[in-house]
Order: structure tokens, then C-alpha cells, then sequence
């Protein structure tokens, strides 16, 4: 990332040093105002008007925290560096916070890769990155520049979130099984997502930390059919597995009479039995036993 970024180079003092050279100052003035000669008030009304215009220079600076120092519309670089200390009072010295922030963006009405309309939403962790960036290259409607940078990554946010959901589909119904889909996510649609957001939000010094979805669902003019189509997606699914459980009982139990000669059966007898046994098998309510008191054959 192409940064103009620096690192401030001017006056910089240790707080605590410039706060003892106020109070001599201040001393100074309560001597010269003590003597009440007209030359000792003017020297002293003078003292006083640079301790009370040095306090504007005093300032604490937070760790991951910043000041963007601006000298009569001038970049002169960013302290970050914390701790008290005091800078010419002729700098503007902007605040500007470099520690991560989270934003949930709330979900939004996407069509995916086929058509389907879902809601999607998703959180992610951002921060700044480059202060110059983010101080001058974006508009700032708002006094305080974190408002307007967390304005400028939700509009963005929402933008590239609306183009990820289009490139995958929301499930398997319509698409490849070996496909990603936004529902079989691997962290595929996450990293895609984080990448679209740090192209965009570069031109404002800001970095995606992490994004990752966390509402998805189709949206509510498709969902009670989706829902039926997924429970007959089910259902299908369950009766493969229960016919392939029946079979494999029967070719058993066939094999099982055969191999200790419990009955000799007919190729009809067999295909009757077959039939018997899967119906039982397969069917959704317990069956009915019959018991036959005649013959095999009657």
C-alpha cells in the first residue's frame, strides 16, 4: 500500500519537562506582578498570555492511538508514540485511534449465483492503517474522523458483500456438489470476501483484519419453498439409505435359508418373499403379520 505517511520530526518534548518550565513561568509572572512597577505588569501580562498559549501545546497520547499534525494546512506527520508530552501550540493535532474496530453489517437482500434471492450479513474487524489516508484522502463529514472513516467502510461493506454473494450459490440444489456454496463455506467466500473489502477500503488507509458471514437465509418470499424443497431433498435421501438397508437385509436373509437348507423356495416363492420383506422394510407404519396355517403352497 502506497503510503505519505511520516513520522513527525518536529519540537517534541517530555510533558512533565514542559509542565516545570510552565510553572517558572508562572512564577516569573507572580514576581513581576508583585513588584507593580508599569514595565514588570507589561512584561508580566506578556508572560501570561505565552503560559496560557504554551497549554494548548500539552497533549496525552493512548497507546494505538495517533495525531495527525497539521501546521497551517501543512502535513507534518503523525505522533504515535504514547505518553504526555507538549509540541508547538501552532499545530492542529487531529486524533485519530489505530485499534481495531468491529462493524456488523446488518443483513441485506442479494440474488447469488442463480437467482435466488437470500439475506446475507456478515461482521468484520477493521482498523487504520494509514493515518495520511485516512485523514485527507476520504470526506469527512463529522469533526471526529473515526465517524466518518466507519461510514466510508459500511457504504464499502455493503458494496463488496452484495458482490461476493454473487459469485457463489446459496446451497448444492442447483449447482456442482464439488462446488463452493455460501452455506458449504471452507473460509473459500470469507478470504474472497476480505480481499474484496481491503481493495476497496485502501484508498482510505483502512485494513480488514477479518470478515466472515455470520446471517445467511433465503429471503422470505422464497423461503417456505426452499424449506419444502430441502425436506423433500431429505426424504429422498433417507428412503435411498432405507431401500439399500432393505435389500442388503434380504439378500441376507435369502442367503442365509439357501446356505443352511432351512426351505428349499421356487423362483416364485423367492420373488414373493422379496416383495414381502420389503414392503415390511420400507413401509412408514409397522406391518401386519399374517400367519399362514395351511400348506407352503396354500
Amino acid at each position: 500500500m502506497d503510503t505519505k505517511e511520516k513520522k513527525f520530526n518536529g519540537l517534541n518534548l517530555n510533558g512533565f519537562v514542559a509542565a516545570f518550565l510552565e510553572l517558572i513561568i508562572l512564577g516569573i509572572v507572580c514576581w513581576l506582578f508583585s513588584v507593580t512597577t508599569d514595565l514588570s505588569i507589561g512584561i508580566g501580562l506578556l508572560l501570561l498570555f505565552l503560559f496560557c498559549f504554551f497549554i494548548a501545546g500539552f497533549m496525552i497520547i493512548e497507546p494505538n492511538n495517533a495525531r495527525v499534525m497539521v501546521f497551517f494546512g501543512k502535513y507534518k506527520g503523525t505522533i504515535t508514540n504514547n505518553g504526555f508530552m507538549w509540541v508547538n501550540p501552532f499545530y492542529i493535532k487531529r486524533k485519530i485511534t489505530l485499534r481495531a474496530r468491529n462493524l456488523d453489517i446488518e443483513p441485506i437482500k442479494v440474488n447469488d449465483k442463480v437467482g435466488n434471492p437470500i439475506m446475507i450479513g456478515a461482521v468484520l474487524v477493521w482498523r487504520v492503517k494509514d493515518t495520511y489516508k485516512a485523514m485527507f484522502d476520504i470526506d469527512s463529514a463529522s469533526k471526529d474522523i473515526m465517524i466518518s472513516c466507519e461510514r466510508f467502510v459500511h457504504v464499502q461493506s455493503d458494496a463488496a458483500l452484495r458482490d461476493v454473494a454473487g459469485m457463489y450459490a446459496y446451497d448444492n440444489n442447483e449447482s456442482d456438489k464439488e462446488e463452493i456454496t455460501l452455506r458449504s463455506d471452507n473460509g473459500e467466500v470469507s478470504e474472497k470476501l476480505e480481499k474484496e473489502l481491503n481493495s476497496r477500503l485502501a484508498i482510505a488507509g483502512i485494513e480488514v483484519v477479518e470478515a466472515r458471514i455470520n446471517y445467511l437465509a433465503y429471503a422470505a418470499e422464497i423461503a417456505s419453498v426452499m424449506l419444502r424443497r430441502q425436506q423433500a431433498d431429505a426424504i429422498i435421501a433417507a428412503r435411498e439409505k432405507i431401500v439399500e438397508g432393505a435389500v442388503s437385509m434380504v439378500q441376507l436373509a435369502l442367503k442365509k435359508l439357501d446356505n443352511e437348507n432351512i426351505v428349499d423356495l421356487d423362483e416364485e416363492r423367492k420373488a414373493a418373499m422379496v416383495s414381502n420383506l420389503l414392503v415390511v422394510l420400507c413401509a412408514d407404519e409397522a406391518a401386519q403379520p399374517i400367519i399362514n396355517a395351511g400348506t407352503l403352497h396354500h
